[in-house]
C-alpha cells in the first residue's frame, strides 16, 4: 500500500497567486520563450514553467507514492514518479494557458536515489525483497535515499580506505547508491543482478525523457564513487580496484556499461545542463508536448537548489537581492554558501581548487559548472527534527489546536507565543528565554562535520514543564540547535580553504523569520532568501532547461553561470545581529554546544571501552 511522504518542509507546493508572474504577454504573444523545469522531492513530483525572463507563470505538484516495507526501507517507483511528472506538466501549463510551441527546454532534478531498470527490456526491475517478483504491479525499482538498509555493506567500502573515499568526506554515506547497488547483488537471485542496469534518479528521468543513456557528472561524481578523469590518476573514471575489493567487480565489465560506460568510450557524461538530447515522441506525448524539444543534463536536487539561489544580485549594505546591480563574476560564487533547507539541510559551496573538508562530501569537480568544485555538508534532519521535537511534546495537541483556531501553522504560532513570552518578561531579545537550555539536536545522526551516524541528542536544563511555554521553549532552543551547527558546518568549511561570507537559503524555513535570524547571528554573516521561496530548487532545475536550449549547431550553449546571473530574481536580506548582548550569548552557547558535540563521543568511547568483553562471556 502505497502511503505518501509527510515531512513538513516537503509538502506539494502552492504558492501565493501574487507571487507568480501574470505576464500579459504569455496569451498575447505566443513568441515569448519558456522553459520547463521538474523538481523530483521525497514526497512530490512538481514542474514550474519560466519565461524568457526568468519569471515563474506556470506551477503544479502531485504526491509520489512512497512503500516501506519494513523499518529502514524507502521505495518508490520511477513509473509512478513519471506519471507525476507528467499530469504536472499538463497542469501547469494548462492552468496558466502557456502556448505549448513556445517550450524550448525541460531541466530535471531529483533526488539522490537508486533507479533499477532491465539492461536488456529497459523496463524497471523490482528492488523489494526477499522475492523481487514485483507481486503488486507497482514497479517498485527506486531505493530512495534515506534508506537505510545497506548498514553492512557501507561499513564494508568503509573498511576499504579506498582514495576515492577522500572525495566522500572520508567515508561513504548510507544514503549514496553504491551501498545500495552491493546489497542488491547480496540479496537479488544471481541471474537478476546480472540483468539490471544502475541510474541515480534524475539520470532514470532524462533516459525515460529521451532514450539517452547519458550521466550526469553531478549524479556519478556526488553519489556514486565517480572520481572524474585526471583526477588522482582516474583514467575512466569508474574506479575498478574499489569496485573489486568491495565485490562488485561484475560491474567493470564491458567497460562499465551498466554503470553508464566510459565517457566517449562506451559512455557519454555531461555537466549540468548540457544538453543531453531531445523530447522523444513517447516522453512528449505523455507531458503533452511537441517533440524535439531540448533536454538538459539533470543534477541532484539540492545542487538545482544552488542553480536557483546563489546567481542572485546582491547589494550587502542594503536589504534586498537587487535585479539592478551589474553583472555577477562567477568568483562571487565562492563566497556563497547555498542552504538547500527542507526535512534534512544541505550545505552546498564552490570553489576554484579542490577543498578537502572532514565530514563534507566532495570535492567535486565538474558537477554544476565546468573545471570548478563543489562541497556538500549538510544536517541530517532539520524540518524533520523541528517536527519530531514539536509532535512529540505534551503541549502539541493543544498547540495545534491553538494554532488551527488562530488559521495559522504551529510554527508561525510558536513564534508569536515566543515573542509574546519575551514580551511579557520583558527579555532583550527571544533569546534570552532559552539562555538556560542547552539542546543538542543530532537525533537522525550527524552528516557534517563529524560523519557520525550513531551521534545522539543531548538536553541541558531539562525541567517538568508540559505547557504551551515549555513547548516553546523546546522549539527555540532546536531552532538555535540548527543556527550553531550550520555556524560550525562553515567555521569547518572556511578553516579549511573556503571563503564563505553569505548564505543563500531556499526551502520553506525560509518563511521562518526567528529561525534566519538566528542562522545569520549565529554565523555572523547575512542569509539571502530568494523571491521564490518554496520554488528555488525548481526554479534552478528550469534554468538548465535553458541552457540545453541555448545549444547551437557545434554542441555549444550559454554558461551555466550567465544563464543563472540573467533569470535569478531579487528576494530579501536578513543581516547578522548588532546587538552585542546577543552576540555574546551566541558565543557563549557556541561553545556549550561544541563542548556537548565532543562529550557525547568522548562519553561513548569511555562507555565501550569500560564494556569491552562483556557481551562475549
Amino acid at each position: 500500500m502505497a502511503t505518501h511522504n509527510q515531512m513538513p518542509f516537503r509538502q506539494p507546493y502552492r504558492q501565493p497567486s501574487r507571487q507568480l508572474s501574470t505576464d500579459p504577454r504569455n496569451e498575447l504573444h505566443p513568441h515569448v520563450e519558456h522553459y520547463i523545469g521538474v523538481d523530483v522531492g521525497t514526497g512530490s513530483a512538481r514542474a514550474c514553467i519560466m519565461n524568457d525572463q526568468g519569471d515563474i507563470v506556470g506551477l503544479a505538484s502531485e504526491n509520489i507514492g512512497l512503500w516501506q516495507p519494513q523499518t529502514g526501507y524507502y521505495e518508490q517507483s520511477t513509473t509512478d514518479i513519471w506519471r507525476c511528472i507528467c499530469s504536472s506538466i499538463r497542469r501547469a501549463m494548462d492552468q496558466h494557458n502557456i502556448d505549448r510551441s513556445t517550450i524550448r527546454g525541460i531541466g530535471f532534478d531529483a533526488t539522490c536515489s537508486l533507479a533499477v531498470f532491465s539492461h536488456d527490456t529497459d523496463e524497471p526491475v523490482c528492488i523489494t525483497g526477499p522475492n523481487f517478483d514485483n507481486k503488486d504491479g507497482n514497479d517498485r525499482n527506486v531505493i530512495l535515499w534515506l534508506d537505510h538498509r545497506p548498514i553492512d555493506e557501507t561499513n564494508k567500502i568503509n573498511a576499504t580506505n579506498h582514495n576515492l573515499l577522500r572525495y566522500v568526506g572520508g567515508k561513504m554515506s548510507i544514503e549514496m547508491e553504491i551501498p545500495k547497488v552491493l546489497w542488491l547483488k547480496n540479496n537479488m537471485p544471481k541471474e537478476l543482478f546480472n540483468r539490471c542496469k544502475f541510474y541515480d534518479l534524475t539520470d532514470a528521468l532524462t533516459h525515460m525523457a529521451t532514450g539517452s543513456e547519458t550521466r550526469s557528472f553531478c549524479s556519478v561524481v556526488c553519489k556514486q564513487g565517480f572520481v572524474p578523469v585526471g583526477v588522482d590518476g582516474s583514467v575512466k573514471g569508474w574506479q575498478e580496484d574499489f569496485l573489486a575489493e568491495i565485490g562488485l567487480e561484475d560491474l567493470c565489465d564491458d567497460n562499465f556499461r551498466r554503470m553508464g560506460g566510459v565517457d566517449t568510450v562506451n559512455g557519454r557524461y555531461l555537466t549540468a545542463g548540457e544538453l543531453v538530447g531531445t523530447l522523444s515522441e513517447k516522453a512528449a506525448q505523455e507531458m503533452g508536448l511537441p517533440p524535439g524539444i531540448a533536454v538538459g543534463s539533470g543534477v541532484i536536487d539540492a545542487y538545482a537548489g544552488w542553480i536557483g539561489t546563489v546567481g542572485a544580485k546582491v547589494k550587502l549594505d542594503e536589504d534586498t537581492l537587487n535585479s539592478d546591480v551589474a553583472k555577477n563574476d562567477v568568483a562571487q560564487a565562492f563566497t556563497r554558501l547555498a542552504a538547500v533547507a527542507g526535512t534534512s539541510t544541505c550545505h552546498l559551496a564552490m570553489s576554484e581548487k579542490p577543498v578537502f573538508v572532514n565530514g563534507v562530501w566532495g570535492p567535486y569537480r565538474d558537477v554544476l559548472i565546468p573545471d570548478f568544485w563543489m562541497a556538500e555538508g549538510g544536517q541530517s534532519a532539520t524540518g524533520e527534527l523541528l517536527k519530531h521535537v514539536i509532535e512529540t511534546h505534551p503541549a502539541f495537541h493543544e498547540a495545534h489546536s491553538v494554532a488551527e483556531t488562530f488559521n495559522t501553522n504551529i510554527y508561525d504560532y510558536l513564534n508569536e507565543h515566543l515573542r509574546e513570552m519575551a514580551e511579557k518578561e520583558k527579555a532583550p531579545s527571544i533569546s534570552w528565554l532559552g539562555r538556560h537550555f542547552f539542546f543538542y539536536g543530532d537525533l537522525f545522526g550527524n552528516r557534517s562535520p563529524i560523519a557520525d551516524p550513531n551521534m545522539k541528542g543531548a538536553a541541558i536544563g531539562l525541567s517538568s514543564d508540559k505547557s504551551l511555554d515549555g513547548l516553546a521553549l523546546y522549539y527555540y532552543a532546536t531552532m538555535e540547535f540548527i543556527a550553531l551547527q550550520t555556524h560550525q558546518i562553515v567555521d569547518a568549511m572556511n578553516k579549511s580553504g573556503h571563503i564563505i561570507s553569505s548564505i543563500f537559503m531556499s526551502g520553506s524555513q525560509c518563511q521562518n523569520d526567528i529561525l534566519m535570524q538566528l542562522i545569520a547571528a549565529a554565523c555572523d554573516m547575512p542569509v539571502l532568501i530568494p523571491r521564490y521561496v518554496h520554488a528555488a530548487v525548481v526554479h534552478g532545475a528550469a534554468m538548465l532547461g535553458a541552457k540545453a536550449a541555448s545549444t547551437d549547431k557545434e554542441g555549444k550553449s550559454e554558461p551555466l553561470w550567465d544563464i543563472m546571473d540573467r533569470f535569478s530574481k531579487a528576494g530579501k536580506m536578513v543581516k547578522p545581529t548588532t546587538d552585542e548582548g546577543l552576540k555574546k550569548l551566541l558565543r557563549a552557547k557556541y561553545n556549550v554546544f561544541l563542548e556537548q558535540c565532543e562529550s557525547q563521543q568522548r562519553y561513548r568511547k569511555e562507555v565501550d571501552e569500560a564494556v569491552a568483553g562483556w557481551m562475549k562471556k
